[in-house]
């Protein structure tokens, strides 16, 4: 069986049925370069050749085990089966309503977004709070060697980056003081003491409210992306404070008078 992926409508559907071919009309183009990827094929966008005649090299078609259009839920979808080069998945969420679907689309995006750059940075830190907490001790330590104005600096930057952990702890429902106290203690205890220094990876467990090894639990996140997201925080941070003018609209106490 060939399946026939069109954008347009340019050749009648009953060919198609008479050859014994599925054809797909007005797909989007991210879908037809996912199937190209996962059959071997290529994309062809005219059938005209250098001679002015119309040709088709049976090169570019790809090869799947079945093709078939099945009924889930209240839509007709096209299954591609078996594909040739890459063991593509499609994934169908099911849910209530439209904003449970969109929140669960968002969440599994998220999830295979940060499996994905964990496989790119190829390293990995302690999840729960556990880089920011050792940030934090590392950086207040530091601030209290130096003399001059940056001294306060590097102590409330030391301050902002406890309120990952905080907020984690508070949208778990529990008790976000506790919490992030024990866990400046532990790595405050890695950071001084030379036989402590497997303390580095505790982080929160927010399911039990402890704090935990969170390396050897496998709660870990990737080092790019949270190198990233302490970067561009911080420069959003800077751009903010370099902003030194402020235009307000003030409303005329006459004018709102009249009105």
């Amino acid at each position: 069986m060939i399946i026939s992926i069109l954008s347009h409508a340019t050749t009648l559907p009953q060919y198609f049925v008479e050859a014994g071919a599925i054809a797909v009309r007005r797909v989007h183009k991210e879908d037809m370069r996912h199937v190209a990827k996962a059959t071997g094929a290529t994309m062809v966008s005219t059938f005209a050749d250098m001679e002015g005649e119309e040709s088709f090299d049976s090169s570019l078609l790809g090869y799947a085990d079945e093709v078939v259009e099945e009924r889930i839920a209240d839509d007709d979808v096209i299954l591609i089966k078996g594909t040739k080069t890459t063991s593509a998945v499609s994934l169908i969420l099911r849910g209530a309503n439209d904003y449970m679907l969109d929140e669960m689309e968002r969440s599994l995006h998220d999830s295979l977004s940060i499996v994905k750059r964990t496989l790119e940075s190829n390293t990995v830190f302690a999840g729960g709070g556990a880089v920011e907490a050792a940030l934090s001790g590392y950086l207040e330590c530091l601030a209290t060697t130096l003399g001059s104005r940056e001294q306060l600096a590097i102590a409330e930057f030391a301050e902002s980056l406890l309120i990952i952990p905080k907020v984690l702890a508070v949208n778990a429902a529990k008790d976000a003081i506790d919490l992030v106290a024990k866990l400046r203690a532990y790595h405050t205890i890695a950071q001084t003491q030379a036989d402590k220094k497997h303390l580095t990876s505790m982080g929160l467990d927010l399911l039990k409210g402890t704090v935990r090894n969170n390396l050897e639990a496998g709660v870990i996140e990737p080092a790019m992306s949270k190198v990233k997201i302490i970067q561009f925080a911080t420069e959003a941070a800077i751009t903010i404070l370099q902003i030194d003018d402020m235009i307000r609209l003030v409303k005329d106490e006459g004018q709102g008078d009249q009105d």
